[in-house]
């Protein structure tokens, strides 16, 4: 049985019936997981990855020459999408010639391109197809309207741990997306340190 929500169209819901006769159910939905070049978003992935997605009961393991299967069926996940934000550049902040301005930008999209690229060898170390994009503007509203456009059904935010004097004058992403997103917002917050234990 394959149903789709016709409204976003992001959901499926298929069922089955294990061995002992009980019958199981998987949603599949639609996950974006925002990357900057903290490791509070790497660490997010992580824990996506980890936590959202899952090999198939059918799916082979890696041989010992370290190849595996092409692709993994998720657990939950049916597209992960991965977004990162560049800050915009305006050339009246930076008065300075074009050759400049253009060096500039191809900094920023080597930039943005090297920390998809980590993530993306992530979720390629779990069997997990992703997407990414990549959009210009304020980080806080850019995240949100990128997740809408998609129709995530939940958006993945890794947290610095700002403190409050840092989270009052700076603001916080996740703070903002956490308020004004139009889908669920899951916070991964970064392991404690050992100091932080005590």
């Amino acid at each position: 049985m394959m149903m789709e929500r016709s409204e976003k169209g992001s959901d499926q819901v298929s069922a089955g019936t294990r061995k002992d006769g009980v019958e199981t159910r998987t949603t599949k939905m639609k996950v974006m997981v925002a990357i900057d070049e903290s490791e509070g978003s790497f660490y997010a992935l992580k824990w996506a990855l980890h936590n959202l997605t899952a090999p198939s009961v059918g799916t082979p393991a890696p041989d010992k020459a370290g190849s595996a299967a092409p692709e993994a069926t998720l657990k939950t996940v049916g597209m992960l999408f991965l977004v990162h934000v560049q800050p915009s550049l305006h050339e009246y902040v930076y008065p300075v010639g074009p050759a400049v301005m253009d060096s500039v930008k191809k900094a920023q999209e080597n930039r943005s391109a090297g920390i998809l690229s980590r993530a993306l060898e992530m979720c390629k170390d779990k069997l997990v197809k992703a997407e990414t994009m990549i959009v210009t503007g304020d980080a806080r509203e850019m995240i949100c309207e990128a997740a809408e456009q998609v129709h995530a059904d939940l958006l993945v935010l890794g947290s610095r741990g700002l403190g409050k004097l840092s989270r009052t004058f700076l603001g916080s992403v996740s703070d903002y997306c956490a308020h004004h997103a139009k889908t669920p917002v899951l916070i991964v917050k970064p392991p404690m340190k050992e100091s932080e234990k005590k």
